[in-house]
């Protein structure tokens, strides 16, 4: 059997996708990102009806850049799994949630970026099933751009990390706020919410009033872009706890609606600025923006020179996490709701934030590289795992795994928990002994003639690299025991 995520993550996932066209009696390309998107267990149901013939044009018409993706080999290692064949009702489940007082279908909203700058754009995400969208950033300053202005990290065909030299909406702010009216009028069931920046206390007001004024659902405050050419603008701000307290104070005072200020990652201890937002008034805190970077690429520089911009991409996400967290299980923060970014590629991405008390996850990077398609498999992901454990409602998620987690000084030092090897699943590669080895603590012996490692107890420690490096997921846990 072939290992069906690693072939789903081969796929081009291709405009208007040949496969499907020549399947005919399915949807093979829907099936694969299924499974691309960790939501393999509901693949099954686009490819069902297919026969071998089907499947086999598919595979014929496949864009590829090596070799077609093996979709016969993918059908056949799905119908072997019976318990993903069995289609799962999720009509009782609901995404709906609270997040400041609004309603929200669903808790997946576009991240203020380049995947949210007009009118047709934002329209086509609500069309396609996102809740909301926090509008790119808007000022009355001239922003004028540089080229090229994307660079990324690769992993494979897909993005490791992204890194960004975007600054804000370049369209003239009136624009953009009769942009955001329209799409208020047009989906009243869509949540829409104004990012704004400003460089003094009067801008901040102006804009955040207008923002009220053309029924925006809320308002997030921008301290946090990294690569302003303006002084006193985007994380200037978010570093600095009191010009965070002050502006958030100055749009509280002024506007009605929900006032969101997005802190910036740049800065050893979000909770300051945060909690200056907090004493302020704010509503809610988004989190994170871009972490300050640098990649070589000479095909990134502009006009033979590079700087410092913003990373975003899977690669953030376990910083992202680290802040949310410290912010949730603040005692003085308590009343203060989240909305989390950084590297938020599936629902299972999603449901950490949620898990950690988040209400809404904002998503940028993932849907640059895939589209807004991907909220399909965000939705009905989410939704099946609900189900799955009996969960009818969004909010019995938020934050049930902050208890989880303690002082590094009050973990459990007296248990070990040993590597399991699962040979018959073992390709006899020999990595774990050389990571054990070299990085390790020499825990592991390979027999060379019969290619199949073996553990000494007495070595291990139980710190796992072993199953890390495995490729073949051939190394489990067993049971925690006490240590000797």
């Amino acid at each position: 059997m072939i290992h069906i995520k690693e072939e789903a993550a081969r796929c081009l996932f291709c405009e208007d996708a040949p496969c499907t066209k020549a399947c005919q009696t399915g949807d093979t390309a829907r099936a694969i990102r299924a499974i691309r998107f960790d939501n393999g267990n509901n693949a099954w149901r686009w490819l069902a009806s297919c026969s071998d013939a089907d499947l086999e044009r598919a595979e014929q018409a496949c864009i590829h850049y090596d070799r077609p993706i093996r979709i016969r080999e993918l059908c056949k290692s799905l119908a072997a799994d019976v318990s993903i064949q069995k289609e799962v009702s999720t009509e009782d489940v609901s995404l709906d949630i609270e997040f400041c007082g609004i309603h929200c279908e669903n808790p997946f909203f576009l991240a203020s970026s380049a995947v949210c700058t007009n009118y047709d754009m934002v329209a086509r995400a609500f069309e396609a099933g996102w809740g909301g969208v926090f509008y790119k950033t808007i000022c009355k300053q001239d922003i004028r751009e540089v080229s090229p202005r994307f660079d990324a990290v690769k992993d494979g065909n897909s993005f490791a990390g992204f890194r960004n030299m975007e600054q804000l909406s370049e369209n003239p702010y009136k624009v953009d706020f009769e942009i955001l009216r329209h799409l208020k009028m047009d989906y009243p069931s869509k949540v829409v919410v104004a990012s704004i920046m400003g460089q003094k206390e009067e801008e901040w007001i102006e804009l955040a009033k207008m923002a009220e004024e053309v029924g925006c659902d809320a308002v997030e405050l921008n301290f946090s872009c990294p690569q302003m050419r303006m002084t006193g603008m985007g994380s200037d701000v978010g570093q600095n706890p009191e010009l965070v307290t002050f502006f958030t104070a100055f749009v509280k005072r002024n506007v009605k609606i929900p006032v969101i200020p997005k802190m910036t990652p740049n800065i050893t201890h979000m909770n300051q600025p945060a909690m200056g937002a907090y004493f302020a008034g704010a509503d809610a805190i988004s989190a994170i923006n871009t972490i300050k970077s640098i990649t070589m690429s000479p095909e990134s520089e502009v006009s033979g020179k590079q700087t410092l911009s913003g990373y975003s991409g899977r690669a953030v996400k376990p910083i992202a996490l680290r802040f949310i967290y410290e912010m949730a299980r603040s005692p003085i923060m308590k009343n203060v709701q989240f909305s989390g970014i950084g590297g938020i590629e599936t629902w299972r991405d999603a449901l950490d934030y949620i898990q950690l008390g988040c209400r809404n996850v904002q998503v940028c990077t993932s849907v640059m590289e895939y589209g807004y398609r991907i909220i399909d498999d965000m939705i009905l992901g989410m939704k099946t795992y609900m189900k799955e454990r009996g969960i009818k409602h969004l909010d019995a998620l938020v934050g049930e795994r902050l208890p989880n987690f303690l002082l590094p000084s009050d973990l459990d030092r007296e248990t070990i928990v040993f590597p399991k090897f699962e040979h018959e699943h073992c390709m006899g590669c020999g990595r774990c002994y050389i990571s054990c080895q070299d990085g390790g603590h020499q825990a592991i012996v390979f027999d060379k003639e019969a290619r199949r490692p073996r553990l000494i107890g007495t070595k291990c420690v139980g710190c796992h690299l072993c199953r890390l490096v495995c490729p073949a997921g051939a190394i489990t846990l067993a049971k925690r025991i006490r240590k000797r």
